[in-house]
């Protein structure tokens, strides 16, 4: 299957523009699977709890997740993309998945960076794995990586490919996911946004691109640039992912030794 990623540069709070581009950037690429940024249509840097809650959006009926699971049956493919949600009087950090079928499922992100915390609740769906046509595929956001248990349970419930909707700021995640796959022998595509934000009274944030898709033997397929908007695919074999098989000898998940983890 052929597995790839957009790297976007978001205007802050144009949702039609911004899922405008990112849908033309699909049409134009042929890729099984695509993963989007974390929060490509809205942008990053809320100011106000009233700007999160306006921008945010019902999934699945929202709008945003109605287009791309439009674009899942019109290109066939899965989209993984990650959006402001709006449900039960919160609102989260969320990843939708879309396929051919239509509306998938969606992931609420676990561990919340920075001022997220201002806006968002912290996300309370867990880790999930979908069985799919074309793989298993579990989702994690942007400052999940940071938590080696993210990965790791996405890979004990059976995710070959984890895909992973970002917006870093942080310079270490690129590399850091080659460890995270390599740990874990599974793939993961991490996608990330360029371009900076400087909203009302805070601090400039410059997001650092190098989108990447890494496979389970540490190896990076491809990666972005640091700054421009582009999209970029790679050919993996999603079953190269079951076997955790390091030798004759050791196996990644049966050599695990639970009961000397605990805090």
């Amino acid at each position: 299957m052929i597995a790839g990623f957009l790297q976007t540069n978001p205007v802050f709070g144009d949702i039609a523009g911004n899922v405008e581009k990112a849908s033309a950037m699909i049409t134009g690429m042929r890729a099984d699977l695509v993963v989007l940024p974390e929060l490509f249509s809205t942008g990053y840097q809320f100011i106000s709890r009233q700007e999160i809650t306006d921008l945010a959006e019902d999934i699945p009926s929202g709008p945003t997740t109605q287009r791309l699971i439009g674009l899942s049956r019109q290109r066939s493919c899965y989209i993984v993309a990650g959006l402001a949600e709006r449900a039960g009087g919160r609102c989260y950090n969320s990843a939708v998945l879309t396929g051919p079928e239509g509306f998938i499922g969606v992931y609420r992100k676990s561990h919340l960076f920075f001022e997220e915390r201002l806006w968002f609740a912290p996300g309370d769906t867990g880790f999930r794995v979908w069985k799919t046509a074309i793989g298993a595929i579990g989702i994690m956001i942007c400052f999940d990586w940071f938590f080696p248990e993210s990965a790791r349970t996405l890979a004990l419930r059976g995710a070959e490919i984890i895909a992973h909707p970002a917006n870093l700021v942080l310079p270490h995640c690129p590399d850091a996911m080659v460890t995270r796959c390599l740990e874990n022998r599974v793939f993961a595509v991490t996608a990330n946004r360029v371009g900076t934000e400087k909203r009302g009274d805070k601090d400039r944030l410059s997001f650092i691109g190098r989108s990447e898709i890494a496979s389970p033997h540490g190896q990076i397929l491809c990666r972005a640039s640091e700054e421009g908007e582009e999209c970029a695919t790679a050919e993996i074999l999603p079953a190269q992912a079951q076997s955790k098989d390091l030798n004759e000898y050791n196996n990644l998940f049966d050599d695990r030794r639970p009961e000397l983890y605990q805090g």
